[in-house]
């Protein structure tokens, strides 16, 4: 089940983000049955959870949806080097939508 909320107007917590896209990964590993993984800091998105790419399509979907257009996911993958995409983790993402979040609260 896919809740849409409200973007917010101001940055959550890390921890908070972290639930969220935990929340996310969930949703979209239901299809796959792995909607009870563990998904912690850690957990890196080719290794562990076993996304590919037409995933991360769809996790930025739901990124944009949650967090309006202030968190660009397409252009965070886009400076990575491959290597750096193979190895992402998901507390690297949490990173990046909280310091989006951030700079666009100073705006």
């Amino acid at each position: 089940m896919t809740t849409t909320r409200t973007p917010r107007a101001t940055a959550p917590k890390p921890d908070e983000v972290l639930a969220d896209i935990a929340d996310m990964l969930r949703n979209l590993l239901a299809d796959a049955g792995l909607d009870d993984a563990e998904i912690d800091r850690d957990t890196t998105f080719h290794d562990d959870l076993e996304l590919e790419s037409i995933d991360l399509v769809t996790l930025s979907g739901a990124l944009r949806e949650r967090y309006g257009d202030r968190v660009n996911f397409a252009t965070f993958i886009a400076e990575l080097e491959l290597d750096e995409i193979i190895a992402l983790t998901v507390g690297e993402l949490v990173d990046h939508v909280v310091g989006s979040l951030r700079a666009t609260e100073r705006s």
